[in-house]
């Protein structure tokens, strides 16, 4: 007779539960990505002296950042659904690692741009990627904490790494290469932790597609309601990264990179800690309080620039940044909950670029404004403009659920 196979030899192991070292290791990864794409903030008033350009030239500088987000989330929007997620986050460490790279050379403006557009594919890659990543890996039991280190790494890693390169600028030596040294040290680190990282992806050549943008007909309401707290929240993102060096140093008269990383980290982090302290309430109180915050925060920075106060401008950073969190928190979510489950990324897709687009466009022109009129004026009128949109989603929020 043939030899019996032991009946535990013919079935299919089973898949092996959660560690606390997955997630540990995927929000590490995420994290660290975030860090390098919002590095070059407070070293920008540096660059502008090296190679002589001004305000408008740093406002392009990060609205090409914004435009490889953009395209990141299209062509690699749905990619990890058919080739798996560990391969597609390494496509990312990958690029955030070539763009330290070039910024560490930084021989020229060429460098600096190449390396923008690396970092921004590489925050478009993440965002796609990288959250459905840590929620994958949370141990049973972990959901909630796996969502908060979610929304932590993401908005928390923005707000690091430009703490860390304004510290390191300002007390280390090389104040335009240490920052992306320790920022390549951290990321090749990642690379290896990627392998912490549970992948319970199957590989599917034939899910491997473009995430075309677009709008479901059963979430079209929702969306437009969402839409000026995504446009408003993004573009005072894309104001405080790419003006309140310039600002700080030529209106406040103050260089030190230290406080400027300072002052814009607080933005980040105040968005960061507003969505993990306040997402139990109800999504029109939240969209209410939000938007509310955010028109405080416009008029706290209009009187920091009539004042010359950092304080001031310290107050409406914070303001600005936990508007912005619960607004934009708000929106992605009631979204989601409107729209079916197998449209929900093209949904998020389209609210994402929406984003990107209106971080990169107002800093844009406020920064050829600035060149006319003042960066103080300019900055004014920016101000107004997110007050008044800001109204349209104080109208809308009644389309928001009450519980």
């Amino acid at each position: 007779m043939p030899e019996e196979t032991a009946p535990d030899d013919r079935q299919p192991a089973r898949p092996r539960a959660n560690s606390g070292w997955g997630l540990a290791a995927s929000a590490y990864v995420f994290t660290v990505v975030m860090m390098g794409t919002t590095l070059p903030t407070p070293l920008y008033p540096l660059y502008a002296g090296r190679f002589d350009f001004g305000t408008a030239f740093t406002t392009q500088l990060f609205a090409i950042y914004a435009l490889g987000v953009i395209a990141a989330l299209v062509l690699f929007g749905r990619l990890s659904d058919g080739l798996g997620r560990r391969p597609v986050l390494a496509v990312g460490v990958v690029f955030s690692i070539a763009s330290a790279v070039l910024f560490l050379i930084g021989a020229n403006v060429g460098l600096l741009l190449v390396g923008r557009v690396l970092s921004g594919l590489a925050a478009g890659i993440f965002t796609s990627t990288a959250t459905v990543t840590v929620l994958e890996n949370a141990p049973s039991g972990r959901e909630r904490l796996a969502g908060s280190l979610a929304t932590a790494a993401n908005m928390g890693g923005l707000g690091l790494g430009i703490l860390m390169s304004g510290l390191l600028a300002r007390f280390a030596s090389g104040p335009l290469f240490t920052p992306f040294l320790v920022n390549a040290i951290m990321l090749i680190v990642a690379g290896f932790a990627l392998a912490l990282i549970r992948d319970r992806t199957r590989a599917n050549p034939a899910a491997v597609r473009l995430q075309l943008p677009g709008i479901p007909s059963e979430s079209r309401r929702m969306f437009l309601a969402a839409a000026p707290g995504a446009i408003t929240g993004f573009a005072v993102c894309g104001l405080y990264s790419a003006i309140a060096p310039s600002f700080i140093g030529q209106t406040l008269q103050i260089t030190s990179t230290a406080i400027t990383g300072t002052v814009v980290f607080l933005l980040f982090g105040a968005s960061a800690t507003a969505q993990l302290l306040l997402r139990g309430l109800s999504d029109r109180r939240l969209i209410i309080g939000g938007t509310l915050t955010m028109i405080v925060s416009m008029g706290a920075l209009v009187l920091a620039l009539t004042l010359s106060s950092l304080a001031v401008l310290i107050g409406s950073a914070l303001l600005a940044g936990a508007g912005q969190g619960l607004v934009f928190m708000t929106g992605m979510r009631a979204i989601t909950s409107a729209t079916e489950p197998d449209r929900r990324t093209e949904a998020t897709t389209s609210y994402f670029i929406l984003s990107y687009v209106f971080m990169s466009v107002p800093a844009i022109g406020v920064g050829f404004l600035a060149a006319e009129v003042g960066l103080a004026e300019a900055t004014t009128i920016f101000a107004v403009a997110v007050a008044a949109v800001s109204v349209l989603g104080l109208v809308a929020a009644r389309r928001f659920a009450v519980r």
